[in-house]
């Protein structure tokens, strides 16, 4: 009489195991079989839990991979003692019920982002489609009294509570004691001093029924850009309730883990982007902080299994090793000092273009006058307003209202350590002068970069943009009203003013970039 493991291993499955789940794939199934474990956090050592938990694993998980997850299917043994999972829809199968399994389909194993990244194959466009594709899910996802709960800092300061308590005698072996003190003394002190911007998020409505579980393993894309992504939190509602940002932290902390932050910052402003939610950066840090330690310590409780193989439990070791000395690093301040990039010009003066570019060089979030406008109003980025120029919703009161906005969330971004770009035209000298103050006031250097171009070079450029779908609102018939409208730049000395000629050569612009950065 054979074990379940060893009846299907014999079937001619695969195995892989995590520390609550085995994991069984054929060349198009996956069959998830929960393990019989009680670990605090989640119950599953019950018949009926666990198909339960299968049960809600599927419908959860069909929120953001709809067509992967099958349904459930029941594990039996026949009088010989042979484990099998029973045909779909054939009840017992005619044997004893003695488990159950999610089914899914088995996606391709090249197309989940880890082993894109470990082959070079995820690049920054690829996670902005999982930024976007998961910015659209948490527009949608639940978000009530009851979600809101879990965003309250009692509750956050829990599940702080809950890991260190978990891991008071797993954590020494993979990190110090004094450096585990570190992490929980920031993580706790965060919370205390910041329990502001905690509040503000609840109030912002920024706490759903997320994913709770958001690795680069779990994140799936296919060769036609289709994202799938799997494997959400069901057993434990604490977990998948909370903060956007919990979930988008978890993401670019793994990006961290596997050494590319460059990635992990590009990510971040795609889904800021996206959501419009800038003000996540007053929280990230934290977040990822705590998310490294969350991985941390189901690392170790995989190292300390003992029904799980010796290379199992070895890889386990080092995992968490790595993953405690990421939340250590989260929590130190950057050492970089940031700076504010304003980037300006007239219509079609190439500044969204080098905006972009700036962005790409730099992992840093672009804040662009156009979309701002368009998300406060509460508009499809792409609805086109044909207003006057200088009038309507480009009227005074409405651009106030928009630099504005542009500023507060600049500053939430400088405060977190990192630098910010602003595309905007700035045609007036107190726009410039206002982020030049707002930069100073923060102890942040400014530049104001200024793109030009010869004026029938803008006008070809608002005709190619006419032909299609566009955030912004520039065009030809206002052109000049707004040339004429633009006052020169005075007011900034050459250290603060640079000019970029984005008709000029790409090799040449490029070259004006780097010095930007540089300097």
């Amino acid at each position: 009489m054979g074990t379940l493991k060893e009846d299907l291993l014999a079937q001619g499955m695969e195995l892989r195991e995590t520390h609550i789940s085995n994991v069984f794939l054929t060349e198009t199934s996956v069959f998830k079989v929960k393990k019989p474990v009680q670990l605090g956090f989640l119950d599953f050592s019950s018949l009926d839990a666990r198909k339960r938990y299968c049960e809600a694993e599927v419908e959860l998980n069909r929120r953001l991979a709809e067509h992967v997850y099958i349904g459930v299917r029941a594990i039996t043994r026949d009088a010989r003692g042979v484990h099998r999972i029973a045909a779909a829809h054939s009840g017992d199968g005619g044997g004893e019920i003695v488990d159950y399994a999610v089914e899914m389909r088995r996606l391709e194993d090249a197309d989940a982002a880890d082993a894109r990244l470990a082959a070079g194959r995820l690049d920054k466009p690829q996670l902005a489609l999982i930024a976007q594709r998961l910015a659209k899910f948490h527009a949608t996802a639940r978000a009530d009294a009851e979600t809101a709960h879990f965003g309250e800092r009692a509750v956050i300061e829990q599940n702080v509570s809950e890991n260190f308590e978990q891991t008071r005698d797993t954590a020494p072996e993979f990190l110090s004691p004094p450096g585990i003190a570190a992490i929980e003394r920031w993580q706790r002190g965060f919370l205390e001093r910041e329990h502001v911007l905690f509040e503000n998020r609840v109030k912002a409505g920024r706490i759903r029924d997320g994913h709770g579980d958001l690795r680069l393993e779990h994140c799936y894309l296919g060769a036609d850009d289709t994202v799938q992504i799997i494997d959400c939190i069901e057993f434990n509602d604490r977990f998948r309730y909370g903060d956007v940002c919990a979930d988008v932290a978890f993401l670019a902390m793994d990006l961290s883990w596997h050494e590319r932050p460059d990635l992990s910052e590009s990510f971040l402003a795609s889904y800021a982007r996206a959501s419009g939610d800038y003000d996540l950066y007053s929280v990230v840090d934290f977040y990822e902080s705590y998310r490294a330690y969350v991985r941390g310590k189901v690392a170790s409780l995989l190292a300390a299994d003992a029904s799980a193989d010796e290379a199992t439990r070895e890889r386990a070791r080092g995992t968490a090793r790595k993953y405690y000395r990421l939340a250590e690093a989260c929590s130190r301040e950057a050492l970089d000092k940031p700076r504010l990039y304003a980037v300006g010009g007239i219509i079609a003066s190439g500044k969204s273009t080098f905006a972009r570019q700036l962005a790409d060089a730099l992992d840093a979030p672009v804040l662009e006058a156009d979309l701002t406008r368009k998300q406060l109003a509460g508009l499809d980025p792409h609805t086109p307003w044909h207003d006057a120029a200088f009038a309507g919703h480009y009227g005074p009161e409405q651009t106030r209202a928009v630099y504005a906005e542009l500023l507060r969330r600049a500053e939430v971004i400088l405060r977190s350590g990192r630098s910010a770009i602003i595309d905007a035209s700035f045609r007036e000298r107190a726009q410039r002068q206002a982020a030049q103050a707002h930069a100073a006031a923060l102890g942040c250097e400014f530049v104001f970069v200024e793109c030009v171009a010869p004026p029938e070079i803008c006008r070809q450029r608002l005709r190619e943009r006419a032909r299609g779908p566009s955030t912004s609102d520039g065009r030809a018939d206002i052109f000049d009203d707004f040339v004429r409208s633009y006052e020169a730049v005075t007011e900034l000395d050459a250290q603060t003013h640079v000019v970029i000629d984005t008709s000029a050569p790409a090799d040449k612009v490029q070259a004006q970039l780097r010095s930007l950065i540089s300097a």
